[in-house]
C-alpha cells in the first residue's frame, strides 16, 4: 500500500537524438545547404551559349482562329468520325515578336495530326518570315493547352493544401524541389557527360532527403526513411544494371536511341545507363512512399511505448511493410503496364508469338523497368525497419 506508485514513461521529446530547438537548427541548416546545392548547380550546369539547333531556330506562338474563311473535311469512318481534309483559317498571333498580327493558314487535318478548328478555337503555330520580313505561318502543330494544363496543376495544388494543410504545402515545396532537381541538375549533368547512373542516384538521393526535411523535418524518423529511401533505391538501380548487362540491354535499345546517338556526336553524352537512371527516378516516388509509412508506423509505436526494443522494433516494422509492399509493388507494375498499354494492344493485333514478345527490345526494358522498382519497394521494407531498430528502439542494457 505504502509502495510508490510507477511514472508514466518520460515523454519521448525528451528522448530524441536531438534537443528540439538545435534538432530545428540543424535541420534549417540542412535545409539551406540542400537549397544552396540546387541553386548553385543549376548555375554552373546552365548550357553555354552556342550555336543555335534546328527546334530552337523555329518560332512557336499561341493564336486564336478569328475566322474560318473556307474549309474542306469531312467525317472519316476508319479514324472513329475523325474529321479528315482541310481548312482555311484567319488567325490572330497572341505572343512572340509578331504578337497582334492576323495572319491566313491552311490547316490540313490528317489521322495523325488532326487540329480540328472552329471560331475561337485557340492554337499554336509555327511562324517564319519571308524574303520580305513578313511572318507567315508554316503550320498549326498543336491546340494550346497552357491555360487548361495550368488550371489543372493549380487545381492540384489548391486540392493538396486545403486536404493537407501545412504538410500539404511542404509536400507541393517538396515536389517541386523534385521536378526543378531532375531540370536543372539531373538533364545537365548527364548532357554534360557525368556518368548517368551515379548522377540518378545522387539526384534521387538529394531530392528525396529534401522531400522528407519539408514534409517531417529533422528527426530520427526522417534520417530513417532517408537512408532507407536512397538505400532501397540504390538497390533498385543495382538490380536493374546487372540484369543489363546479363540480358544484355542498355539504354542503346530504348525508343529514343537513334535521336540521342545522332546528338551524341556533339556532347560527351553517355547513352548505355541511361536506361538504369530512368528506373531510378521513376521508381523514386514509390519506394519513398513505403519508406516513409514505416518509418512513421515505427516513430508512433515508439512513442506510443518508449521501452520497446530494437528487435520488437525491428519485427513490427516488418510487419506493417509487408501490408505496404505488395500493393506498392502492385502500384509500380501496373504503371508502367498503363504506359505500354498500345504496345500489347499491337501485340494482340498481329498475333506476335510469345517467344518474340519476351525477347523484344520494348518489352525486355518494361519488364526491367517495372520488376526493377518493385524490388527496391521490397528491399526497402527491411532496410527502414532496421535503421528504424537502430536509432529508434531501446537497445538492452547488459547485466553487470
Amino acid at each position: 500500500m505504502g509502495g510508490k506508485k510507477r511514472g508514466r514513461p518520460a515523454p519521448l521529446a525528451k528522448q530524441t537524438l536531438w534537443p528540439p530547438t538545435r534538432g530545428r537548427i540543424v535541420g534549417a541548416a540542412v535545409g539551406l545547404c540542400l537549397l544552396l546545392i540546387l541553386v548553385l548547380g543549376a548555375v554552373l550546369l546552365r548550357p553555354e551559349d552556342s550555336e543555335l539547333t534546328a527546334a530552337q531556330k523555329r518560332l512557336f506562338a499561341s493564336a486564336r482562329v478569328t475566322d474560318v474563311l473556307a474549309e474542306d473535311a469531312q467525317p472519316d469512318d476508319w479514324t472513329e468520325g475523325l474529321r479528315l481534309g482541310s481548312q482555311h483559317l484567319e488567325l490572330e498571333i497572341l505572343s512572340g515578336p509578331y504578337k497582334g498580327a492576323v495572319l491566313e493558314a491552311i490547316n490540313y487535318l490528317t489521322a495523325y495530326a488532326n487540329v480540328d478548328c472552329d471560331l475561337g478555337t485557340r492554337v499554336i503555330v509555327r511562324l517564319d518570315v519571308d524574303e520580305n520580313g513578313d511572318p507567315y505561318v508554316v503550320s498549326i502543330p498543336n491546340y494550346d493547352r497552357g491555360i487548361v494544363l495550368m488550371g489543372m496543376l493549380a487545381v492540384f495544388a489548391l486540392l493538396l493544401i486545403l486536404i493537407g494543410g501545412k504538410k500539404g504545402i511542404m509536400a507541393l515545396l517538396g515536389l517541386i524541389y523534385t521536378l526543378a532537381g531532375i531540370w536543372f541538375l539531373l538533364i545537365p549533368m548527364v548532357l554534360k557527360g557525368a556518368p548517368s547512373i551515379p548522377s540518378a542516384i545522387f539526384i534521387a538521393a538529394l531530392t528525396a532527403v529534401a522531400s522528407l526535411l519539408m514534409l517531417t523535418g529533422f528527426s530520427r524518423k526522417t534520417l530513417c526513411a532517408g537512408l532507407g529511401c536512397v538505400c532501397g533505391v540504390a538497390a533498385a538501380g543495382l538490380f536493374a544494371w546487372i540484369v543489363g548487362i546479363i540480358t544484355p540491354i542498355s539504354g542503346f535499345n530504348m525508343s529514343e536511341a537513334e535521336e540521342l546517338v545522332l546528338r551524341a556526336y556533339d556532347t560527351p553524352l553517355e547513352i548505355r545507363g541511361l536506361l538504369v537512371s530512368g528506373i531510378l527516378i521513376a521508381a523514386l516516388g514509390a519506394v519513398m512512399d513505403v519508406a516513409m509509412s514505416i518509418a512513421s508506423a515505427c516513430h508512433e509505436l515508439r512513442t506510443v511505448d518508449p521501452e520497446i526494443t530494437s528487435g520488437r522494433l525491428f519485427r513490427s516494422g516488418m510487419n506493417i511493410g509487408r501490408d505496404a509492399m505488395g500493393t506498392m509493388a502492385n502500384t509500380l507494375i501496373l504503371a508502367f503496364a498503363g504506359a505500354s498499354f498500345n504496345m500489347l494492344l499491337l501485340f494482340q493485333v498481329y498475333h506476335y508469338p510469345m517467344i518474340q514478345i519476351i525477347n523484344s527490345d520494348t518489352m525486355a526494358i518494361e519488364l526491367i523497368q517495372s520488376v526493377a522498382g518493385s524490388v527496391g519497394i521490397i528491399l526497402t521494407v527491411p532496410l527502414v525497419s532496421l535503421f528504424a531498430a537502430l536509432l529508434l528502439g531501446k537497445r538492452k542494457k547488459q547485466a553487470g
